[in-house]
């Protein structure tokens, strides 16, 4: 498609709802990733749980939740329509994260105190978890249902490019709110925008007819024995799982980068540097995917990987602000390489009376990463930054944190290369008559 054929259906191509439904997710996304940038942080400093335990609730408990409850989420949406289903998201996402930041604000304390810190956490945080798992089958759901054949591959590529912008832009909002107001407020602000995103589906958002070839609604139990169908395909499961260790890195980011930037690197605007991967991706995606499309999906997946994975060795070998940029820079170009192309072999991989259960599936490794990377980044910042904070004689430089992150890596992207030769190669086993 020429250039000016994609303008023009720029132009023409989509409804109105397909552009609030965008733009809303684009507001959402602020909100998270304001919140994201802080979360760890907030959690372990200003609640006072410290890094570990800000790991295991912020990452494993929290984030595992958000990308693994939409695979049940998606039957709840199909049950009761997009617009309610989006109102019920930033309703209770409002309520969570206030929840959250009222956990760290002088007039939270007495119901803090009578919970507990870490049970009041954990309930705020679930809260917000289960109004989240809603957002994804809402908005992506839009999407396909007011795209066509010829507008659907752009106006995924609008929706995405829109979730990095608001990646990207999200931790800079955030900066500014715990710079002049304090960090507490951050997750106020993200609460004042779920908000205001109520008023707006209300107001704006109209439901998108049901198409009339659509498959008809499936039951919770029906969603349920899909899934232990997936389940019993270790071909894909084993491929899911080691996908899981790319996330693993990229989750480091926001759970173990922070307090290493702040204090190791001592540059209190953290923030700034968990944006550097978002920007990247916003500019390098498109030529990146134009100069690997002629390479096999698991050619490209396994290069991706190996590029984030020699990022965290970068990292560890130059412990300066500079190179850690460029670091973090080096690990989006593999993102980028590997991310377009990861969709499409899952596809493949997939029945064709299962494409849309296995397509639910594709988030597992981010779930499965995110509940590991929770634990494993509170873990070195326990061990590596927290000593050198103390002055502790003997304890390990804390950049060295980084080449245990990269040895992940190294052993994801064989395993992929294993994979390839031993598993994907091999045609499947015959099924009875």
């Amino acid at each position: 498609m020429s250039l000016t054929d994609r303008l023009t259906l720029l132009r023409t191509g989509f409804t109105r709802t397909f552009w609030v439904a965008n733009v809303i997710e684009l507001f959402e996304r602020f909100a998270y990733y304001g919140s994201k940038a802080i979360l760890a942080v907030y959690v372990a400093d200003q609640v006072g749980l410290g890094p570990e335990k800000a790991g295991w609730l912020v990452g494993s408990l929290f984030n595992t939740l958000l990308y693994f409850l939409p695979i049940l989420a998606g039957t709840v949406v199909d049950r009761y329509g997009f617009k309610r289903s989006l109102l019920a998201c930033f309703g209770i996402f409002s309520v969570g994260y206030f929840l959250i930041g009222l956990g760290g604000l002088p007039a939270g304390q007495p119901l803090v105190e009578a919970l507990g810190t870490e049970i009041y956490m954990v309930i705020a945080l679930v809260i917000t978890a289960v109004g989240g798992s809603l957002i994804k089958p809402s908005i992506v759901g839009t999407v396909a249902r007011t795209t066509t054949h010829e507008t659907k591959g752009l106006g995924y590529s609008i929706y995405y490019t829109l979730v990095n912008i608001g990646g990207a832009v999200g931790p800079l909002l955030a900066m500014q709110v715990r710079q002049s107001l304090g960090i507490s407020y951050v997750l106020v602000m993200s609460s004042l925008i779920s908000l205001a995103l109520v008023l707006a589906t209300l107001l704006f958002f109209r439901e998108p007819a049901r198409p009339a070839d659509a498959p008809p609604e499936r039951s919770m139990g029906k969603v349920v024995a899909d899934m232990l169908l997936v389940f019993g395909n270790l071909r894909f499961m084993s491929f899911l799982v080691i996908f899981s260790g790319f996330w693993m890195m990229f989750w480091l980011i926001f759970y173990a980068l922070p307090f290493y930037v702040r204090d190791v690197l001592h540059f209190e605007r953290f923030e700034l540097i968990e944006t550097v991967n978002a920007w990247t991706i916003i500019f390098v995606t498109v030529p990146i995917t134009a100069l690997a499309k002629k390479l096999a999906p698991m050619t490209a997946m396994t290069l991706g990987f190996l590029l984030a994975s020699c990022c965290w060795f970068v990292m560890g070998a130059f412990p300066t602000l500079l190179m850690t940029v460029a670091a973090i820079m080096l690990f989006a170009f593999g993102e980028s390489l590997q991310a377009p192309r990861y969709y499409e072999y899952v596809a493949d991989l997939a029945p064709k009376d299962q494409v849309g259960t296995y397509m639910g599936f594709a988030f597992l490794p981010i779930a499965i990463g995110t509940f590991v990377a929770g634990a494993l980044g509170g873990h070195l910042v326990a061990k590596y930054i927290e000593p050198f904070k103390r002055g502790i004689e003997g304890a390990a430089p804390p950049q060295e944190m980084w080449f245990v992150v990269g040895v992940i890596g190294l052993v994801t992207t064989a395993l992929m290369v294993l994979y390839d030769r031993l598993v994907a190669r091999r045609p499947p086993a015959s099924r009875p008559a």
